[in-house]
């Protein structure tokens, strides 16, 4: 999987270095993704890496 191997998919320049140092720190990690028919979708895994949710936009 993408996120877990650091490609952060479609987030700006700042939120990927944010995720590059939460990797260090211990903080929540964003990842932003489309599927095959173009729906977005977030990726968010927990700082302490104990939960992993995927997110719908509606569900937010």
């Amino acid at each position: 999987m993408n996120h877990s191997r650091g490609n952060w998919g479609e987030v700006c320049p700042e939120d990927a270095a944010e995720n590059n140092r939460s990797l260090v720190e211990g903080c929540r990690i964003l990842s932003a993704y489309s599927d095959r028919q173009g729906r977005k979708f977030w990726i968010i895994t927990e700082g302490d890496r104990s939960v992993t949710t995927i997110l719908l936009p509606e569900d937010y």
